[in-house]
């Protein structure tokens, strides 16, 4: 990467440049262990009607629903679990904070965090006092992954000007991350109240709370992520995955222009993922499901075509049977070198019983599969994995072929 953080350094005189210390965030959350790739699973926290019949379960039944994929996945072997944030029709995790502190009880092992705690239209306070208190109900178990709103309705609902969309989120990332490195914060800035020596109370079971920032395709944020010294998730919906790998050396280039050691840095990437007996089964059981949902939450479905590409193996979305589905996520993790992916399987009013026996099927094909291969492929702290395309990786990926 051509320096581009020193194009993009934050000019907001409230952004932190304190580096004492840095948590080795890798330690800190267990990447660092030979385990292999964590997998975790996903949901928007969507209440949409199933496109074959157009039936749609009510708003208590679609929240008890969340709880129920998460215990399943904590059965199933999953490492990680998370539900988003949305305030606008079609869905029903509004207070994703409130579901997650139900999930919390409801489970015992798996961790649990926000798909996208939407940080510009909340109160940086007041998140951190609901995820700590979350990590006190889960035995020091949640994350919190901030992100902007990729639907933008929210703004007015909660009264914030969509102008100021940008400068929101840098703000309160900045302020939600000094409240988790210092007891007593001392702050102002342009949105919200100033701090004055104020203690924000509970401090979480975790030491700190892990913070990550959500980010899109483009590096641009990912530079934002890495100028933080924070673990970034990389959420995408389509595309090659070398197409993705700028924005993995911008995190890491930036990381390190801040004087932080990417190696100790976690990164996570997030998509659909469906599987079935055949890659034509699993684009016929799924398209239908993300073409009607998006219509109705983007205001645009997902073309056939550009949604057919998926069965490519370089494809990033992670569609097929159980052993192409592996042989995907191993060609990410030999991109990528990354720490966690995360499987969005419940998009589009997908009924609950056929998510259940996806998150059974993950379990017992799929997960075992990938940590046994990349728990023996030792580069996934490397702050580079573009550059290695290991003849190890490539002896995974075609065991798994035969």
């Amino acid at each position: 990467m051509s320096e581009p953080a020193d194009q993009t350094e934050p000019t907001d005189p409230t952004a932190s440049t304190d580096q004492t210390k840095p948590t080795n965030m890798m330690d800190h959350l267990g990447f660092a262990s030979g385990q292999g790739l964590q997998f975790g699973m996903y949901s928007l926290g969507d209440h949409l009607p199933d496109p074959a019949d157009g039936s749609r379960v009510g708003a208590g039944e679609r929240i008890r629903e969340f709880i129920g994929y998460a215990q399943a996945a904590e059965d199933a072997g999953f490492d990680f679990f998370s539900v988003g944030e949305s305030h606008q029709e079609y869905f029903a995790s509004q207070a994703h904070a409130v579901i997650l502190g139900a999930i919390a009880q409801a489970t015992s092992t798996i961790r649990i965090g926000s798909t996208s705690t939407i940080l510009s239209t909340s109160d940086p306070v007041r998140v951190f006092e609901n995820f700590s208190t979350i990590d006190h109900i889960s035995g020091g178990r949640a994350e919190l992954v901030a992100g902007r709103a990729s639907r933008i309705g929210l703004f007015e609902l909660l009264g914030y000007d969509l102008r100021d969309y940008e400068e929101l989120f840098e703000e309160k990332f900045d302020l939600l991350n000094r409240i988790n490195r210092e007891e007593s914060v001392t702050w102002s800035g342009q949105f919200r109240a100033p701090l004055n020596n104020a203690e924000v109370l509970p401090r979480p079971e975790q030491d700190p709370l892990p913070i990550w920032r959500a980010v899109g395709g483009a590096p641009t944020s990912a530079i934002k992520a890495g100028l933080a010294g924070v673990p970034m998730v990389m959420a995408h919906l389509g595309g090659t995955t070398s197409s993705f790998m700028q924005t993995v050396d911008s995190y890491r280039e930036a990381a390190r222009h801040r004087g932080f050691d990417p190696a100790t840095l976690p990164i996570a990437t997030a998509g659909f993922l469906h599987v079935a007996e055949t890659s034509q089964d699993a684009l016929r059981g799924l398209y239908p499901h993300i073409n009607e949902g998006m219509k109705r939450t983007n205001g645009q479905g997902m073309p056939k075509q550009l949604f057919a590409q998926a069965v490519d193996p370089h494809s990033i979305v992670n569609l097929g049977s159980p052993q192409q589905i592996v042989e995907k996520i191993l060609h990410q993790h030999e991109v990528f070198g990354h720490q966690r992916y995360l499987g969005q399987i419940d998009f589009g009013g997908m009924p609950y019983e056929k998510v259940m026996k996806q998150i059974e099927t993950i379990g017992s094909e799929v997960i075992p599969a990938v940590k046994k291969y990349t728990a023996t492929n030792e580069n996934s702290n490397q702050p580079s994995a573009s550059t290695q395309h290991s003849v190890s990786a490539q002896q995974t990926t075609e065991e798994v072929s035969r």
